[in-house]
């Protein structure tokens, strides 16, 4: 080989060796944008129809409740009923002696019996004097004493016929019915005890509570009473105080919003105290799961049906007080969203303000990204959730 052909393949070798190493370092620029660029799970919101559900915590309460109090005194005789059950309206619950009572009872209708005899005594009086006055025999006063004796003997006979009518009240008294139908507490007092008749809390035989139907109140706050109020005002919604606008419950082992009631009752002022507004819906009972006192999740008709944008409420970020997402450009760059939320409707949220149809939000991945950075998107869907009927 010459010197020439030597120095050919020498300088085919250097650059053989250049172009390669150039290749290599591009390779390796691109490996290490690829290992840097995070991967992340994007999606359009899903665009729905929805309507609104506002959400309270409430309190059962019976729509009737009595509290069982003597009306006359006397030794309790019986107790008629199985403490904690069902009772209905007119069914005895205790029994009083009645034995003193019958005794005024019949007092009261031979003193009526009496004041009877005296009445018609003073009419033959009256019918005698009258005869004897014409004749010119009686004077005129002795006339008008015996009318007067008559008048007062009707009026005895009124008094007797009010005294025997109280001692019939008494004799019922003495036997106490039901005045609803509804669940029967314990008895506080128990047969043979003295009990008295007032208005003494210590006089309370037993309590009775109505369940079917039964009241739920619960508490809504100044903003939402005002947007219950601008809504009436435009038409979207009526108040519920014109209308049963419905309501559905939950209790504390249910998933579901199972019990359907309406609208029945807004109070007329703000508590100063909480600022927030009492109100009260009723609800059907028939299986009597429901018992006053319990707590309930609220839900009420709030907004809509309206087209709303829905995204997982994981996807949400929160910044103070403020909250935002994460979107992606059209170079899959990162941007921060500030946004405004509504109300859930399943496992999705409802988006106000700050998102479109069209904006591609990260729903995975979140703890990877920040604002600024490119990133290798994987494209998904929002699947639809199920939102209350009613």
């Amino acid at each position: 080989m010459n010197f020439k052909n030597y120095k050919i393949n020498c300088l085919l070798f250097l650059l053989s060796f250049l172009v390669l190493t150039a290749c290599e370092k591009d390779n390796a620029s691109v490996q290490a944008q690829t290992q840097t660029a995070p991967e992340v799970t994007v999606a359009t919101p899903l665009i729905k129809e929805v309507t609104d559900w506002d959400e309270f915590t409430g309190r059962l309460y019976a729509v009737e409740s009595v509290e069982i109090q003597p009306r006359v005194s006397g030794y309790l005789q019986s107790v008629n009923f199985t403490e904690g059950s069902i009772i209905n309206k007119g069914d005895l619950l205790y029994v009083i002696d009645p034995r003193p009572y019958q005794a005024e009872l019949d007092q009261a209708k031979a003193e009526l019996e009496k004041a009877k005899a005296d009445q018609q005594l003073a009419e033959n009086d009256l019918a005698r004097a009258e005869r004897l006055f014409n004749t010119r025999v009686m004077p005129e006063e002795e006339l008008d004493s015996r009318r007067n004796k008559k008048l007062s003997a009707i009026a005895s006979v009124h008094a007797a016929i009010a005294a025997v009518v109280a001692a019939e009240l008494n004799i019922e008294f003495t036997r106490i019915k039901s005045p609803i139908t509804g669940r029967i507490g314990q008895t506080n007092i128990t047969k043979g005890n003295l009990v008295t008749s007032g208005d003494d809390n210590s006089n309370i035989l037993t309590t009775i509570v109505s369940l079917d139907p039964i009241y739920v109140y619960f508490t809504a706050d100044e903003q939402s009473v005002l947007h219950y109020t601008r809504m009436d005002m435009a038409g979207m919604r009526k108040s519920s105080r014109t209308t049963a606008n419905p309501v559905y419950l939950r209790l504390a082992d249910e998933e579901e919003y199972m019990h359907k009631g309406h609208m029945d009752f807004v109070d007329n002022q703000i508590d100063m105290a909480t600022g927030t507004m009492r109100g009260r819906a009723i609800v059907e009972n028939p299986d009597l799961l429901l018992v006053p006192g319990m707590f309930a999740d609220v839900k009420l008709l709030g907004e809509g049906p309206y087209e709303a944008v829905l995204i997982p409420d994981s996807a949400i970020n929160l910044d103070q007080t403020n909250k935002f997402v994460y979107v992606l450009d059209e170079n899959n760059i990162v941007e921060r969203r500030q946004i405004k939320t509504g109300n859930t409707q399943g496992s999705l949220r409802v988006i106000r303000e700050g998102l479109t149809k069209d904006d591609r939000i990260i729903i995975n991945g979140l703890q990877r990204v920040r604002a600024g950075i490119e990133v290798l998107p994987e494209e998904s869907t929002i699947e639809s959730s199920t939102v209350i009927k009613g």
